[in-house]
């Protein structure tokens, strides 16, 4: 699909149709088809394919960085007025904080009702414990609840550019930024790199998109090979109501806050069906990350905002994990038969609260934040993790989307609160009529109108990656 740079009313005609066989959601949705049924007829063969979708992730990933800081650099850097962006900083952590609390309230509202490990009488002192599940239990054991902050800060300028922590990329880009708006002139030369850089990486994102299907092929024949479908069976019941309840916030929760932002939550996510389609296959919403801001930023929202809101959601905004995490957790308490008082329980969602963001960005995060939590309070025996070892990777893949779409919603509305969201046009672009691409920037002085929409930088002229193959 090609954005013309015309104006009047062709700016609001329908967006020129590709043809089906040629998007790529079709192709990635081929791809899970066919991955599945390979590692379930040859499961040999499947996990031999975990190469493929690996590459594919860690292709992904050696871009997310340098894409969230160029962007978040690019941004801040931009803005009149810095006291807007630290503004925005204090309004998205405090909407992150107030969905997290409502998707644990979703999690253990629904397992006191259901309580389905009631019945079970697992002995914990007789639960054996695997060396995969070992790491990551002492890993929790051993996490602080205040770590996550100090972590923030890195050891050296490059380490998290090697080791893909976003939450330190965010901290090294917000200081960049911020160093870089000061100067004033004499660092427009380096901003205009910065915003030219921009598109040279959304170019190779791109081209690494284009083997979007053999990604996500990779990942799902391997998954299924190694795990088989049969584990589903003995632990559907806590699956199929982790994913109704995450279905139930997703469309209660987060439809509301879009229906009080005159938006529809379902047309959203229609127009991010290629991102969707991608966190499917891989279970992780890393590889969407890029799409998502740009998508956003063509929807109405300020450069600024997706660059600072989208990459601090990954590490702050986890609705799919919180839900996961009161679930899982008081699933092992039933199981075990650890009576939990409703004191006791809200107590635990205080300690969720903070350990669900010490293990943002770590591999197997969300068992070392269920451990941690486990740990912290006490009263659950860490070990019980193993209940829920062997199907935790059934519930990934909704974790992802849940926590995906949580962020999109996010970044709206704190657009929203900022009065920088250009409803008409998000709501328009979320319809899937043709919307012209946003001009490029022209420095100098904010605009007067409150309401107004920053424009984006050059490269926005350019399509987004997802629209066609």
């Amino acid at each position: 699909m090609d954005y013309s740079t015309t104006t009047g009313p062709a700016a609001a005609a329908p967006a020129p149709k590709t043809r089906w066989y040629r998007q790529l959601y079709f192709w990635v949705l081929t791809a899970i088809v066919i991955g599945i049924l390979v590692g379930w007829l040859a499961p040999t063969a499947g996990i031999a394919m975990e190469p493929i979708g690996t590459t594919f992730v860690n292709s992904m990933k050696m871009l997310i960085g340098p894409i969230v800081f160029l962007t978040i650099v690019g941004g801040i850097a931009s803005v009149a007025d810095l006291k807007k962006v630290g503004m925005t900083g204090l309004k998205a952590l405090t909407y992150f904080q107030v969905g997290t609390i409502f998707a644990l309230i979703f999690g253990l509202v629904a397992i006191n009702i259901f309580r389905l490990g009631e019945g079970m009488n697992v002995d914990a002192s007789t639960i054996k414990t695997s060396d995969s599940a070992a790491k990551l239990i002492d890993a929790g054991q051993h996490q602080e609840w205040w770590q996550f902050l100090a972590h923030i800060i890195p050891n050296s300028v490059v380490g998290p550019f090697v080791e893909g922590d976003i939450l330190q990329i965010i901290f090294i880009a917000v200081v960049f930024g911020i160093a870089l708006n000061a100067i004033g002139k004499v660092g427009a030369p380096v901003l205009d790199g910065v915003q030219r850089l921009t598109g040279v990486m959304f170019k190779i994102l791109g081209f690494i998109m284009k083997a979007a299907p053999l990604g996500a092929f990779g990942a799902m024949a391997f998954a299924v090979g190694k795990y088989g479908v049969s584990s589903l069976t003995s632990m559907g019941g806590l699956i199929a109501l982790f994913y109704v309840t995450s279905i139930l916030f997703v469309v209660v929760v987060l439809g509301s806050v879009m229906a009080f932002l005159k938006l529809n939550i379902f047309t959203m996510i229609r127009h991010l069906k290629e991102e969707y389609m991608l966190i499917l296959g891989t279970s992780t919403a890393e590889p969407a990350l890029p799409g998502l801001m740009r998508k956003l930023e063509h929807a109405g929202v300020k450069k600024e905002t997706v660059g600072l809101v989208v990459p601090t959601g990954y590490s702050f905004n986890l609705d799919g994990a919180a839900i996961y995490l009161s679930l899982a957790a008081l699933y092992i308490a039933q199981a075990t038969n650890t009576h939990l008082s409703i004191g006791q329980q809200l107590g635990l969602l205080a300690v969720m609260l903070l350990t669900s963001k010490g293990a943002a960005g770590v591999a197997g995060g969300g068992f070392i934040a269920l451990t941690a939590t486990l740990t912290t309070l006490g009263t659950i025996p860490a070990a019980g993790i193993m209940l829920i070892f062997g199907i935790d990777k059934f519930m990934s893949e909704c974790r992802a989307l849940v926590n995906f779409t949580g962020n999109a919603v996010a970044t709206l509305f704190i657009a929203w609160w900022d009065r920088t969201l250009d409803a008409d046009r998000a709501r328009r672009v979320f319809a899937g009529e043709y919307v012209e691409p946003m001009p490029a920037v022209t420095e100098g002085p904010a605009p007067a109108a409150p309401s107004a929409v920053e424009p984006s930088t050059a490269h926005d002229r350019r399509p987004a990656y997802s629209e066609s193959v």
